[in-house]
């Protein structure tokens, strides 16, 4: 009695360890509690109703040791099969004697508190749970049993049913039938009834990060995670696991495949290059203000269209020609398109050019200006540079006095030293070319001094 006391307590802790959720992860059971042995009723009754009418009578049949009497140890084998063996102790002080075996008649006596020994393996037929705590089932199986001095083998059948108080402790309840070999009732083991109750402990299940979902089940059995996931994690609770989902840590949606977007554009904030502002797909999550195609963020003047080229801002006209700058020859300046955002020169221009090329003077027979014909080279060079995109040519004529190798040079000279002095004084180099004619493209009658004056001038014409 002492020793099943201690194995009684130990059962007991060992369950409080180990036990966990999910019976079907849990192959292991144990049971223990109280058994009831019937007094051999069954076999000294001759007929059959008679051996079961007083089942429930147990002041009168049952024999039942006031402490832990049972132990039982069961594994699940597959499908609704499990296989239990069972030991069990028990003291007779009530059995059935027969009087008359013609009637069928017995009277209960006390035997003188036999000792009883059971010691039995069964296979279990599970028939299924019902409102999710009973269990029934069929039990066949065989055994032996040993009463004071006698023993013998038997044959067990019987019922049994389980009530579960949470998915792994419950009530076990089970009667056997046990059919002996030796059944001589005064001599031998005789056929008889045992019953069984106590407490059932289902064990065995691993569970390795202590989810509550064992490891055979538990898609991530080394991370903690949710019944819903098979085992898995979510860490950022958006209803998406950690394996699925590009930003395990960020709750998210799942169109981003758990990412979140804060501005809700359409574009996950991993990929919005402007994630607390809704903006366009085509410009990664940004806005564009003016409808130019640049991001804000890339665009001076997002407020104004412009073209990329121009880091989003309108090409300026400064001028106010039509010519945009950055095509305007002369953006200061206002001109036609045609000729490029620059002023063209008119004939009477070229007029007032030419008119104040007669007063530029040279020593004579020199390409040497003199002094006085300052006032009129500056005047030119105003002229040409109000018309920044002209070129002209200047060119050097003499009368027909003299040699004409002597007229070419010097022609060509003085045309040469005008374009010098205008270089030098701001007119750009490549706006210009000189060149002398000598007396070959007269303007005058060279037989008369008239006629020579005339000849020898300077003229400036526009290069087209």
């Amino acid at each position: 009695m002492k020793h099943l006391n201690k194995l009684f307590a130990t059962v007991v802790l060992f369950a409080g360890l180990s036990l966990q959720a999910q019976d079907n992860n849990n192959p292991w059971a144990i049971s223990f509690g109280v058994n009831a042995v019937d007094g051999a009723r069954v076999s000294a009754a001759s007929k059959l109703q008679d051996q079961f009418s007083e089942y429930f009578n147990a002041n009168q049949f049952w024999s039942i040791l006031p402490s832990v009497s049972y132990v039982n140890v069961t594994r699940h084998v597959g499908g609704n099969f499990s296989f239990g063996v069972t030991g069990s102790i028990n003291r007779l002080t009530k059995f059935a004697l027969p009087l008359n075996p013609a009637t069928g008649d017995y009277s209960v006596v006390n035997p003188g508190d036999l000792m009883y020994y059971g010691l039995e393996g069964d296979i279990k037929y599970s028939i299924g749970t019902f409102w999710k705590f009973l269990e029934p089932s069929i039990h066949l199986g065989g055994g032996y049993v040993w009463i004071d001095n006698y023993s013998a083998g038997t044959i067990n059948g019987g019922l049994g049913a389980n009530f579960w108080f949470n998915e792994n402790i419950g009530l076990s309840l089970k009667s056997m039938y046990r059919h002996s070999f030796e059944d001589n009732r005064l001599t031998e083991v005789p056929t008889h009834m045992q019953h069984f109750a106590g407490l059932i402990f289902k064990f065995g299940g691993k569970d390795t990060d202590g989810d509550g979902i064992y490891d055979k089940d538990d898609a991530c059995p080394d991370v903690a995670g949710l019944k819903q996931f098979n085992g898995c994690p979510d860490s950022d609770g958006d209803g998406i696991q950690d394996s699925e989902d590009e930003c395990p840590n960020e709750a998210g949606l799942p169109e981003f495949k758990g990412c979140p977007d804060r501005d809700g554009d359409g574009v996950a904030d991993k990929d919005d290059a402007c994630p607390d502002v809704a903006g366009l797909k085509a410009l990664k999550g940004c806005p564009d203000s003016d409808g130019d195609g640049i991001a804000d963020k890339d665009d001076k003047c997002p407020n104004e269209k412009g073209p990329r080229e121009n880091n989003g801002c309108p090409w300026p006209d400064r001028d106010g020609d039509g010519v945009l700058d950055k095509d305007d020859k002369c953006p200061d300046v206002k001109g036609p398109a045609s000729n490029q955002g620059c002023p063209e020169v008119t004939e009477e221009v070229v007029k007032q050019l030419n008119q104040f090329a007669k007063a530029i003077y040279f020593d004579t027979g020199k390409a040497t200006l003199k002094g006085e014909s300052q006032p009129t080279l500056d005047a030119i060079k105003k002229i040409m540079n109000d018309y920044p995109n002209a070129k002209f040519a200047i060119e050097g004529h003499t009368d027909s006095t003299g040699r004409l190798e002597t007229n070419m040079k010097l022609s060509n000279d003085r045309a040469a030293a005008v374009k010098d002095y205008l270089i030098a004084n701001g007119v750009a180099a490549n706006r210009l070319t000189s060149e002398g004619f000598g007396p070959n493209q007269p303007v005058a009658n060279n037989k008369t001094a008239a006629g020579r004056a005339q000849n020898r001038r300077t003229e400036i014409k526009v290069i087209k």
